[in-house]
C-alpha cells in the first residue's frame, strides 16, 4: 500500500472510529443546526473546520509549533462545549449566523493540534512528508463528509418520524452535546505543574 493511501486510510480511521467520539461530537455540533436541503452549507462548514486542522496539523508535523498534547486534549472538549452552547444560546437565529463557519475554521486549529500528535509519531521516518499529509487530510474530509450526511439524513427522519420542532430537536441535541462534553472537559483538565 502507498504512502497516500495508507495514511488516506488512517485519516478516514481517526474521524470514523470510536475513539474519535470527541471529533464526533464537534461534527454534531457544528451539522445540527441545519437540515438535508442546507448539505451545501454544511459542506462549506466541514471544510472550514478541515482548513483549520490541516493548518496546524501541518506546522506542528513540521515542527514549527508545538501544545502539549494535555492540553489539546483539554481544549477539544472546550470547543465542542462552547459550540453547543452556540447553538443553545443563538437558536433562534441560527440559521442566519455565518459566525459557525470562523468557528469551525478556529476550532479546527485546535483539533488539528490534537491529529498532529498522533501523526506526528506515524510520519517520523516518512520520506513523502507532503503525500502523507494530503492522505491525512483528505481521509479526514471524507470521514467527515459521510458524519455530516448520517447526521443530516438521521436529522429528517428523526424530524419528519417525531414531528417535533426543528428548533426543539436542536436544542435537546445540543444539550446532550453540550454535556457530555463538559464531561470530558473536566475528565482532561491538566494538572498544573
Amino acid at each position: 500500500m502507498n504512502s497516500f493511501t495508507f495514511y488516506f486510510t488512517e485519516g478516514w480511521r481517526h474521524i470514523i472510529s470510536w475513539d474519535a467520539l470527541d471529533h464526533q461530537l464537534f461534527i454534531l455540533a457544528l451539522a445540527i443546526i441545519y437540515t438535508l436541503r442546507d448539505w451545501k452549507k454544511v459542506l462549506v462548514l466541514v471544510t472550514a473546520f478541515t482548513i483549520g486542522h490541516s493548518v496546524t496539523l501541518a506546522l506542528s508535523v513540521f515542527d514549527i509549533i508545538r501544545v502539549s498534547s494535555a492540553w489539546v486534549e483539554f481544549l477539544i472538549p472546550v470547543t465542542i462545549l462552547i459550540t453547543a452552547l452556540w447553538n443553545i444560546l443563538r437558536r433562534r437565529q441560527l440559521q442566519k449566523v455565518n459566525v459557525n463557519y470562523f468557528m469551525a475554521l478556529f476550532f479546527g486549529l485546535i483539533h488539528g493540534l490534537g491529529f498532529a500528535n498522533a501523526l506526528r509519531i506515524m510520519i517520523a521516518g516518512d520520506q513523502s512528508i507532503g503525500s502523507s499529509l494530503l492522505g491525512f487530510n483528505l481521509g479526514l474530509e471524507a470521514g467527515q463528509v459521510l458524519a455530516v450526511l448520517l447526521i443530516l439524513l438521521l436529522s429528517k427522519l428523526i424530524l419528519d418520524a417525531i414531528k417535533i420542532p426543528q428548533q426543539i430537536y436542536i436544542f435537546v441535541v445540543s444539550a446532550i452535546v453540550f454535556l457530555l462534553s463538559v464531561k470530558m472537559a473536566i475528565e482532561r483538565i491538566p494538572l498544573l505543574s
